[in-house]
């Protein structure tokens, strides 16, 4: 029994609860009966309608989308390589997410600021560090799209 629980726990790890990992990856929301869309997993509530979590439903969410704003970052923790670009992403579902964007020049984008918003985007997922029992620890990005 314990090797069963072991191998079925052995995979990859998403950074956060609402990547979902498979031959598909996606980001997963969860919609309430009134429309909403939400990311976190933990929600109790509808901000919109006052429903509790009983009504919502899992949803999955577009891997394409477009950059609200984004910032050129140049400081940061030690050992993270500088600078990056991070933005939030607005999903079609209208859920924002923040995340790096890849796979684009930051000096072109500070250059010509108008350039990055409103690009369109579409999300990859990356293998970033093997957890403590070192398994893959999966995180997701937006990239241009091609």
């Amino acid at each position: 029994m314990a090797e069963q629980a072991q191998a079925a726990d052995s995979g990859p790890r998403p950074i956060v609860p609402f990547l979902k990992l498979g031959p598909n990856p996606h980001l997963e929301g969860l919609k309430c009966s009134c429309g909403a869309i939400f990311l976190d997993p933990k929600r109790v509530a509808c901000s919109k309608c006052g429903a509790t979590s009983d009504s919502f439903k899992p949803i999955a969410l577009s891997n394409k989308g477009k950059v609200y704003v984004f910032s050129v970052v140049h400081q940061s923790f030690p050992g993270i390589k500088t600078p990056y670009v991070t933005a939030i992403v607005d999903l079609p579902e209208g859920v924002s997410v923040r995340s790096n964007l890849i796979d684009v020049s930051h000096e072109e984008l500070q250059k010509n600021p108008k350039k990055g918003f409103d690009m369109p985007v579409e999300m990859v997922t990356s293998v970033v560090a093997k957890d403590r029992e070192g398994h893959d620890v999966v995180a997701f990005q937006f990239r241009p799209c091609k």
